[in-house]
């Protein structure tokens, strides 16, 4: 079969859900289908990897897996930067070249927009590798004052990710030597630290009591003065910081805004189908407003839906198999423990979530998760 004959898929972004779904269509249809996958990075880092760089645990290019080492039958990586996305046509069009495909799939995830927050942009954050690599030299430097963890808009990538970071903060803080000269806070738009699973929260909560961390919830940062250090919660109240550390406010890419897909942010799809209201172009990941969470593991979970649809299709068989909306997150709590939550956020009538106590025991399992995926994706 030449090449022009083959189903055309391109898949916009190499994260979860773009690593998982090729590897899936890969698997399941070889050579028999023309794959593109675009990205305009060369190499993956999981999330939390960013908070193991920000306090010294690893070093950044430990925790790059490069799309070099992706090769799959069927598909082609391409490292370019998206310019221009035509649903409508199913068209997109890059820095080098224009690719158009019979079905398409945005997995572009979210970005930061940090001008939504006035002063933001002249803090430090944590979201980003480049944010984490400036932290992990910045920290050493901060032996008293108040710390404040601030997040400044919902919904954003990791929701446990703020709470790790203050508990991970604290240990910093006590190897150090200085937490008795520290204060630290967590600023959150959420009620509670995972809001699907209470008894997360109740633990999270005794967690930060008993390392006296100041807990903000419901509010969110609005503005931070730089002069003044700072930082302006929605409801008017002005909390003075000597460290900050932003979660920015998220969206999508400017190049999804430009496109038409998105709504308020987000792009609206079927939440068990993944399909947008454009024909054969389907979202999944962060990017996409599916009522669960974003975060890597959710993103998965799309991708094999999409995949399991997209192959029913191209076989002429069946129906393929509907996104579940579950997931299992590891939350860091500090002292070499790690907990686990698994959330359920479609089969009743409201997200559901069950916790595992922290224990060392449930850091294996989280290796476990990176290095199950770094073999299935990169095979190292």
């Amino acid at each position: 079969m030449n090449t022009a004959s083959k189903p055309r898929i391109v898949v916009l972004g190499a994260g979860f859900g773009g690593l998982e779904l090729t590897t899936l269509l890969s698997e399941a249809m070889g050579d028999s289908i023309d794959v593109t996958l675009i990205d305009q990075s060369d190499s993956f880092v999981f999330s939390f990897s960013k908070l193991d760089v920000m306090f010294g645990l690893k070093t950044p290019q430990a925790v790059r897996l490069p799309y070099k080492s992706y090769a799959k039958p069927g598909v082609r990586m391409l490292k370019r930067t998206i310019t221009s996305i035509d649903p409508e046509r199913r068209r997109v069009t890059t820095n080098d070249g224009v690719f158009d495909a019979d079905h398409l799939v945005v997995a572009l995830g979210a970005e930061y927009d940090f001008d939504a927050t006035p002063g933001l942009s002249g803090t430090n954050e944590f979201y980003t590798v480049a944010g984490a690599e400036r932290l992990r030299d910045v920290l050493p430097t901060f032996r008293k004052g108040k710390a404040m963890v601030g997040v400044c808009g919902a919904p954003y990538k990791c929701p446990p990710a703020p709470s790790e970071c203050v508990l991970m903060l604290h240990d910093h803080l006590v190897r150090q030597g200085v937490r008795e000269a520290c204060e630290i806070t967590l600023v959150l738009p959420l009620g509670s630290p995972v809001p699907p699973s209470p008894d997360t929260s109740r633990a999270l909560l005794a967690a930060f009591a008993e390392r006296d961390i100041k807990f903000v919830p419901g509010r969110r940062v609005a503005s931070v003065d730089n002069a003044r250090n700072v930082a302006m919660l929605d409801d008017g109240t002005e909390m003075p910081f000597d460290l900050f550390l932003g979660v920015p406010k998220h969206r999508v890419p400017p190049v999804v805004l430009e496109s038409g897909m998105a709504e308020n942010g987000w792009i609206p799809v079927n939440p068990r189908t993944l399909e947008t209201k454009y024909e054969n172009v389907y979202a999944v990941g962060d990017g996409a407003n599916t009522g669960t969470p974003k975060a890597g593991v959710f993103a998965e979970g799309a991708a094999r839906a999409v995949a399991s649809g997209l192959i029913a299709k191209l076989r002429q068989s069946g129906s393929g198999s509907l996104y579940d909306g579950f997931g299992t997150c590891y939350i860091e709590f500090g002292g070499g423990r790690i907990g686990k939550v698994e959330v359920d956020f479609f089969s009743g009538p409201a997200p559901t979530g069950t916790y595992y106590e922290p224990s060392v025991a449930l850091r294996a399992d989280k290796e476990t998760f990176g290095s199950s995926r770094r073999s299935r994706w990169f095979g190292l």
